[in-house]
């Protein structure tokens, strides 16, 4: 166990390095002079460009560009805006809310997306797994700024069930309707798989055995099929958590959450590279990390993996 952790860590090395440099490459490297643009039309005076340039290294040739940045990762030193403000103290107001968010939404998707796909299961080809079928369908087929945009209109303006747009301090009650954007989005996955599972682990010989020995239908269902279904789906749901937590750009904005995915579309269009760069590398390390708890969980639930091998 304890070399599997290993060497799934050292196999994260690598993809972090690459994604970063990546993400550098493509922020810095293209044509333009973010330095220039921040003085607009009229531009700003060589003395003061130069100065800017010096303070951020875009005069040394790239490499040593991202040897400076990936250096100050380690140190816990994420930059500065070209406004001056550490991008640090941006991130750490932003990914509260984000992650408050994402928690919410991941724990909608997992009651409704196992619920739903258990029943749909055992139930198989009957009215409920058809209907849920045709749910499922239409969520995965809809775009989530439409899914957004019908809630909102929906649930906050019609029914003046919640706020059309988030406040700046983002309290639970308030991120609820974002939450279940966000969940309902990704839900028709666990859904399914849910379901395919189930119905997999039905045929199983241990659940005939245990049928068999005369245990009742729940014990063999919570026991039996379900904790042997949930292995797939634990799987799916740590890296939909990664996912909602970098992914939630469209809906941010649309509900005005004052998230890491709206501060990450405003510093795109303000043109603040170290933001997005900044932000984009804790997305990487997030998505990294929430994949590696699932490897680690996914050892735990299914012990006929051999990780010495």
């Amino acid at each position: 166990m304890t070399w599997y952790i290993v060497r799934r860590v050292l196999q994260a090395i690598p993809v972090f390095f690459g994604a970063t440099l990546l993400i550098y490459f493509l922020v810095f490297a293209l044509p333009g002079d973010p330095i220039q643009a921040l003085g607009g039309d009229r531009g700003l005076p060589p003395a003061v460009a130069d100065a800017l340039r010096a303070r951020y290294h875009l005069d040394q040739p790239f490499i040593v560009q991202y040897f400076y940045y990936i250096s100050g990762i380690f140190r816990g030193d994420l930059g500065t805006s070209f406004s001056g403000q550490p991008v640090s103290e941006t991130i750490a107001r932003a990914l509260p809310v984000t992650f408050r968010l994402a928690v919410i939404a991941i724990v909608i998707e997992a009651i409704v997306g196992i619920s739903v796909g258990l029943v749909s299961g055992l139930r198989k080809n009957g009215i409920f797994d058809t209907v849920s079928l045709l749910i499922s369908l239409v969520l995965i087929s809809m775009p989530i700024f439409v899914l957004a945009f019908l809630a909102q209109f929906t649930f906050a303006i019609k029914l003046d069930w919640a706020r059309t747009t988030v406040s700046s301090q983002a309290p639970f009650t308030e991120l609820i309707l974002p939450a279940f954007v966000l969940a309902f989005f990704v839900v028709a996955n666990v859904i399914r798989l849910t379901r395919t599972s189930v119905i997999e682990n039905l045929d199983a010989d241990f659940v005939r055995t245990a049928t068999a020995k005369g245990l009742s239908r729940r014990r063999v269902i919570r026991v039996h099929i379900l904790r042997n279904s949930l292995i797939p789906v634990v799987t799916l749901l740590g890296t939909d958590f990664g996912l909602l937590i970098v992914g939630a750009t469209v809906t941010e904005g649309i509900f005005n959450v004052p998230g890491v995915g709206n501060t990450l579309f405003k510093a795109i269009l303000l043109s603040e590279a170290p933001t997005v760069v900044s932000f984009v590398t804790v997305f990487v390390i997030i998505y990294i990390i929430s994949n590696l708890l699932v490897d680690i969980l996914y050892a735990f639930l299914d012990p006929r993996i051999r990780y010495g091998n």
